[in-house]
């Protein structure tokens, strides 16, 4: 299993409205970034990742899972650009903020803090361990 990071802008698409879809989850379309879709190519199903508000929060809020591997994104007929399907598994306890993920040492080197602008990244299984125990949830 490996671990991804999910970026959103709440008023775009919301932790309540992933959680709203149910076990069908939702599509994670709309990405147009290489390096992002490249990503999603190497997720497998029951990946698990941060879903993170950005933008007015600035928070990971929730915990997702894969539930569908990459297909075309449904909102363009471009075949460049493919996506997954996530769906919700829980909120956290405690959201874990972007000011706290920078702050932490062990967390210094996490992609999040070195290219925060990319909306779906990788996580190591270290750094989901330090966030999950930041945030009040088992990994």
């Amino acid at each position: 299993m490996r671990f991804w990071l999910f970026k959103s802008e709440p008023d775009a698409w919301s932790w309540d409205q992933q959680v709203a879809k149910g076990d069908a989850g939702e599509e994670w379309s709309g990405v147009r970034n290489y390096q992002a879709r490249n990503f999603m190519r190497e997720m497998a199903l029951g990946d698990r990742g941060f879903f993170y508000h950005s933008q007015t929060d600035k928070a990971i809020v929730g915990l997702v899972e894969v539930c569908a591997t990459v297909h075309p994104d449904s909102i363009t007929d471009d075949a460049r650009w493919e996506c997954v399907d996530i769906r919700a598994l829980r909120p956290v306890t405690t959201p874990v903020t972007l000011d706290r993920i920078k702050a932490d040492p062990m967390l210094a080197d996490m992609v999040l803090v070195k290219n925060s602008r990319l909306s779906v990244q990788p996580v190591t299984p270290e750094e989901w361990a330090r966030i999950c125990a930041l945030a009040g949830v088992d990994p």
